[in-house]
């Protein structure tokens, strides 16, 4: 049953109702009852003077395979809900006890009432709580979390809060309608995830929290080896409460899914966890995970989709060469939709085409194609923000991160790309003032401070440009990037000296590690070495720099414009002008 331009039953007993959600209210007051003493509850009014026998209770409730001993869960699963009724089993008024045969609901129903509500459009899964005492299980209670965001993020009518949004919420105690109003939606999933070696038990409750009203809950016991099957279940049963319009292509994504190997599927967990970290040790130890995944699953398409994330992320930052970076990434997308057609794989691949072939005409069909898979996926819009940016088309550039930030509001990456295109679009001030909100997030986040590194310099504020390159040369142990950053702003400034000493500087990093040439390209384009800023450039083009994608975009190289070698940079690479 459904909230959403629907009929809701009631079932009324006594001073009591009881939704189709599980919920029991007294008086108009909310009776809080837990999971299995409502689903017990909701059984016996179903078959009311009945006898439901323990054996019923248990294979409906507690599988075989559960992880508690049957009869101390029962018994105590009916001590709490006579606790809830004010009921005794001496003197019963709702559940009799049956001894050694089971039990019988003996209150008089009244009729259902009907309620009807609005059409639910928008949902968050909030952080499924671990239960297990370990916290190196943390990332699975992360994991699973996500499965279900993505899952249910392939519903076109549904717009679903991305994980980095609601991962704010981890852990924190406040009122649902509260977070809900926060975030936007309807309606939210929370629940608890519970794992024992290769068994996971999952229970998931659905609340539409301007009422606080429970509309759903299940709990559900599977080996990890059909965890994928579960969490397209779950996602299905959402589905259905809400009555998500699906289309015939959605419902059948959201049937389709296949078993995976438990440790094949603990080592993704293990890689994505590390992946969402977005840094260079996170992008390596990620595709260490998915390596290893791979290893015990070759058919395994999300490892290689990861794979080929966090090869492509760590290729763009210069942490790792465009071989070794971008050009791995697409090789692990292909193989990735060799295997099977996702939306990651299709966005995966859309990014290394970008930034390594520099082919942005087939790496935008292949981000609108992962976004017809999955509309609710932040990264396929926010990278296709970053194509059409490139392609010198800002307004759609600006509509699509726009578009990601409604999704993912809290996302620190998508507020970045946001105010990269504020930045390429030249609305300076109104880039400042979006950079400090964002920054208000998470005041350390570098990339962010970078950006408004660029727009201070660009407005010629160069002062506060350099403090706060200094300040991100300093937060990241002096590393490349950030360095020749600092020195673009430099030479920017008229600070000649300090900008070629950091070149040397650079210079002698290259001899140990990557240093990427469209770096020291901007450098010598802000001390006005036009011959050199374009004898690097050529460099870049030739290493397949990944930052070249920038070139029609970049305010910094502005004063190469007018020469013809900037067109003919331009043509290569297929920008217009």
């Amino acid at each position: 049953m459904s909230i959403a331009d629907q009929q809701k039953s009631t079932f009324r007993f006594g001073e009591f109702e009881l939704d189709n959600s599980g919920e029991l209210r007294s008086g108009g007051r909310k009776v809080k009852l837990q999971t299995q003493p409502s689903q017990i509850l909701r059984i016996l009014i179903e078959r009311p003077g009945e006898i439901v026998t323990r054996e019923e209770l248990r294979q409906k409730i507690w599988p075989s395979d559960t992880f508690v001993d049957f009869d101390h869960g029962i018994n105590n699963a009916i001590k709490r809900l006579r606790e809830a009724l004010s009921d005794t089993a001496e003197t019963p008024r709702f559940v009799e006890t049956l001894p050694r045969r089971g039990y019988r609901f003996i209150a008089n129903l009244q009729p259902a009432k009907v309620v009807t509500g609005p059409r639910i459009q928008s949902i968050a899964v909030l952080p499924l709580e671990n239960l297990s005492r370990d916290p190196e299980q943390e990332y699975f209670a992360d994991g699973m979390t996500e499965a279900l965001i993505t899952s249910l993020a392939k519903i076109s009518a549904l717009r679903v809060i991305s994980r980095t949004t609601v991962m704010h919420y981890k852990g924190v105690r406040r009122p649902l309608p509260e977070i809900a109003r926060e975030l936007g939606v309807q309606v939210v999933v929370e629940g608890t995830v519970l794992r024992s070696g290769e068994k996971a038990r999952i229970s998931v409750q659905l609340i539409e929290t301007s009422s606080d009203t429970h509309l759903w809950a299940e709990s559900y016991e599977r080996d990890l080896r059909d965890i994928l099957r579960l969490q397209s279940e779950i996602s299905r049963a959402v589905a259905r409460e809400i009555q998500a319009k699906l289309t015939p292509a959605e419902q059948e994504r959201l049937t389709r899914t296949r078993s995976v190997s438990p440790e094949a599927y603990e080592l993704y967990l293990r890689g994505r966890h590390y992946w969402n970290m977005r840094n260079a040790q996170g992008f390596t130890k990620g595709a260490d995970y998915f390596l290893k995944a791979i290893s015990v699953d070759s058919n395994y398409a999300a490892a290689y989709a990861g794979l080929a994330d966090c090869a492509g992320s760590s290729g763009f930052w210069g942490f790792t060469s465009p071989a070794e970076g971008c050009g791995k990434a697409k090789a692990a997308a292909i193989k990735s939709l060799e295997v099977e057609e996702t939306a990651e794989a299709h966005t995966s691949l859309g990014w290394a085409l970008i930034h390594y072939d520099f082919d942005f005409v087939t790496a935008e069909q292949h981000f609108q194609r992962a976004i017809e898979l999955n509309p609710g996926y932040v990264t396929a819009h926010q990278w296709y923000a970053h194509c059409l940016g490139y392609s010198y088309r800002l307004d759609q550039s600006l509509e699509r991160v726009q578009l990601a930030l409604d999704i993912d509001p809290l996302s620190l990456l998508v507020n970045t790309t946001y105010v990269g295109v504020l930045w390429f679009q030249r609305k300076f001030d109104y880039g400042i003032d979006q950079c400090k909100r964002a920054l208000e997030l998470s005041p350390n986040f570098a990339i962010l401070r970078w950006l408004l590194g660029n727009l201070f310099q660009a407005k010629g504020m160069h002062a506060e440009a350099i403090a706060e390159r200094q300040w991100t040369v300093e937060a990241s142990g002096r590393a490349p990037f950030f360095l020749a950053e600092l020195g673009d702003s430099h030479a920017a400034a008229g600070n000649r000296t300090e900008a070629c000493r950091i070149l040397e500087e650079l210079q002698e990093f290259s001899k140990t590690r990557y240093v990427m040439a469209y770096w020291i390209a901007l450098v010598y384009a802000g001390l006005n070495e036009t011959d050199l800023a374009f004898e690097w450039l050529e460099r870049a083009y030739r290493e397949k720099s990944p930052m070249l994608a920038f070139l029609r975009i970049d305010p910094r190289l502005e004063s190469l414009h007018s020469d013809p070698r900037f067109r003919d940079h331009l043509s290569r690479l297929k920008l217009p002008f």
